[in-house]
């Protein structure tokens, strides 16, 4: 029986974390200011019509082919499925004792049978924490009663409804260009995904990952550079 393929956390999260990963772009259905895509054969990277600042993961994906090919190798395992089938390859093909999950350091739920799924499977393991940042918004308000205490999402700001963030009350992150931005926010910043899955607060992201040349969100990328914060390969602090 063919199963999922799940990673382990990196510098930025705990090495006891298992990270679930869908292409980026492909599978992010709500994705507007954050859209990049980077082509399943070439790697080439293409942005969308509104992108802002480039997903991270889609520059991971353009440059490692293995990686690339590896959330191809799960959404194409998912696509098609019903709710219940989908949620038996999800349990069937969760690492053994793990106690914190990161679904999607890539893609999003891109369907709302997807989302549903994952409900499904963290009810059946409730001693482990599931967590995931979504702009699939509409998913979660729909399910908004039926959400199980081990799985904490947080709302992405930049997506196609973020008007449902404030009319939901939804826990919610937003990536900011420096630290003064998040400042005047009234926002923590986030470096080791701990305040998704360990707190109920708002908070905010520092842009991060390879950005358009001359681009604005490009420009506030090194100018957080020269204050010593290089990206999530440690924890930093201003």
């Amino acid at each position: 029986m063919k199963v999922l393929k799940f990673g382990k956390g990196n510098a930025k999260l705990s090495k006891k974390t298992a990270t679930f990963s869908l292409p980026a772009g492909f599978s992010c259905p709500f994705a507007h200011n954050c859209l990049s895509k980077a082509n399943r054969q070439t790697g080439k990277l293409t942005d969308g019509k509104h992108t802002e600042f480039r997903c991270f993961s889609a520059s991971s994906e353009a440059i490692y082919k293995n990686t690339r090919n590896a959330r191809w190798y799960n959404f194409d395992l998912l696509k098609g499925l019903k709710t219940a089938e989908m949620a038996d390859l999800i349990y069937n093909s969760l690492p053994k004792n793990v106690k914190l999950v990161r679904i999607h350091v890539s893609g999003d739920f891109f369907n709302a049978s997807y989302f549903h799924a994952w409900l499904i499977v963290a009810k059946l393991n409730p001693e482990t924490t599931f967590y995931a940042y979504t702009k699939s918004l509409q998913y979660w308000v729909d399910r908004i009663n039926d959400i199980p205490n081990n799985m904490k999402l947080t709302a992405s700001y930049g997506g196609k409804n973020d008007h449902l963030i404030e009319e939901n009350g939804l826990k919610s992150v937003k990536v900011v260009y420096s630290y003064e931005e998040a400042e005047r926010l009234g926002l923590e910043i986030d470096h080791d995904d701990s305040h998704c899955y360990a707190s109920n607060k708002n908070f905010a992201l520092l842009i991060h990952g390879g950005q358009p040349a001359g681009s604005k969100a490009s420009k506030a990328k090194e100018a957080i550079k020269k204050k010593g914060w290089t990206g999530y390969s440690k924890k930093t602090a201003a």
